[in-house]
């Protein structure tokens, strides 16, 4: 069975768990940038966490099914329609032969997530089936949908669940202004203690700037120790000789403007990374709407670690 593309929405692509082992040649992990909304979609028919699902920034798609499917909307609150009837989003979705399913505007967060009973079908390229749309690899001839695409779905291999909604409790939240959970370094020295202060005292506002690469923050200036750049570094005073970027690195090029590095960034160049956001937050991060406040917490490793077994009983939750 397939998805017949009638509209493809702003930038609509094939996501799954990521592709993971090619960092060092500059092919980042990709995959959803909200991990618990998408896998929590596949958790509601019957999928397995890696199965793909199609991931919406903003627009959603319209499209037709050509047989009866199974599916499920999750992350952003948005009105989903199937014949032009308003349904429930968090919930299992059963649609017959020629339905039509669309969506209505966003009233919170960036992004959703459709899964069918099957998942997106698409050939895996090194481990996975994510859009990697910089390096046109992996989804649908890699790149983001378009008019009069047809999206394969794969055989059910397995009976639905038996929860048919996720819980209300277990649903991320979409809000306004939020905390992100930071570890300073590696190249945190390169601020003066006001600098540093700075950073983790400020309300960042995320700009427009914000995509699978990565999201640009508006705030105070962050000021920089003086020093003469050593030779392979840049003028700018945030410049380093070149290095390996972890991702969720935060870069803060000209003192001006923090960037957090998301899913589909580079794998290093030549920015200090002053801190970086722990795996547990980095779904909050891609949940966060423009002009969303955001405050930069420093945490220890031991905190991080217990963050992120806070984030996988979540995930247990729904899973079993």
């Amino acid at each position: 069975m397939a998805f017949d593309i009638l509209e493809p929405g702003l930038a609509t692509s094939v996501q799954d768990q990521g592709r993971f082992g090619h960092y060092n040649v500059g092919i980042p992990q990709g995959g959803a940038m909200d991990q618990l909304s998408a896998s929590m979609a596949n958790a509601l028919v019957g999928n397995t966490p890696g199965d793909a699902v199609l991931e919406c920034a903003y627009l959603g798609p319209r499209f037709t099914t050509d047989a009866d499917a199974v599916i499920a909307v999750t992350g952003a609150p948005v009105e989903v329609r199937v014949n032009g009837t308003p349904m429930t989003e968090w919930s299992r979705l059963t649609l017959a032969a020629g339905d039509e399913v669309s969506f209505g505007m966003l009233s919170g967060g960036t992004r959703y997530y459709i899964a069918v009973q099957g998942g997106v079908d698409v050939p895996e390229i090194l481990g996975s089936r994510s859009t990697y749309a910089l390096g046109a690899l992996g989804g649908l001839q890699g790149r983001t949908l378009k008019a009069g695409d047809t999206v394969p779905v794969g055989a059910p291999s397995g009976s639905l669940p038996t929860m048919d909604e996720i819980p209300e409790v277990l649903r991320p939240v979409y809000a306004k202004e939020v905390t992100i959970r930071i570890m300073p370094g590696l190249y945190d020295h390169r601020l003066t203690a006001e600098g540093m202060e700075t950073l983790l005292s400020a309300a960042w506002k995320l700009t427009p700037v914000a995509d699978r690469t990565g999201l640009r923050y508006a705030g105070p200036d962050l000021e920089w120790k003086p020093r003469t750049q050593p030779f392979g570094a840049g003028s700018d005073p945030s410049n380093i000789v070149d290095a390996g970027y972890a991702i969720g690195s935060i870069q803060v090029p000209g003192g001006k403007e923090p960037i957090v590095l998301h899913r589909d960034a580079v794998s290093g160049g030549g920015y200090a990374m002053v801190a970086t956001v722990i795996s547990a937050d980095m779904d909050v991060v891609a949940r966060s709407a423009p002009g969303t406040l955001t405050y930069f917490e420093p945490v220890t490793m031991e905190q991080a670690l217990a963050a992120r077994a806070d984030a996988a009983k979540v995930r247990r939750a729904v899973w079993g």
